[in-house]
C-alpha cells in the first residue's frame, strides 16, 4: 500500500475514531497518526486472531473498517493508562 492510501485511510480512521470515542480531537496530523497506527494494531490483530491475510491493502472499506477498529482499540488502551480526558 503506497504512502498516499496510508494517509487517506489513517485520517478516515482515525476522524471515524475520534468522533465514536468523544475525544476532544487530535487535529488533522493526530488523526492521521492514530489512523495509520490503528491500521497497525487492526491488522495486526486481523491476522493473528481472525486469520486474514493482508487486512488493510489499499483505499477500500473494508481496510478503513480494519484501521478504525485498530484506531478504537488504540484510543481505549490510551486512555486506560493515562486517564480519561474530558
Amino acid at each position: 500500500m503506497g504512502l498516499l492510501a496510508w494517509l487517506i485511510v489513517g485520517l478516515i480512521a482515525g476522524w471515524l475514531a475520534g468522533q465514536v470515542m468523544k475525544g476532544g480531537g487530535y487535529g488533522l496530523v493526530g488523526d492521521i497518526v492514530v489512523g495509520i497506527a490503528g491500521a497497525l494494531i487492526g491488522g495486526f490483530l486481523g491476522s493473528a486472531l481472525f486469520n486474514i491475510p493482508n487486512a488493510v491493502n489499499g483505499i477500500n472499506l473494508t481496510s478503513i473498517l480494519v484501521a478504525f477498529i485498530g484506531a478504537i482499540i488504540l484510543i481505549a488502551v490510551l486512555r486506560m493508562v493515562s486517564g480519561s480526558r474530558r
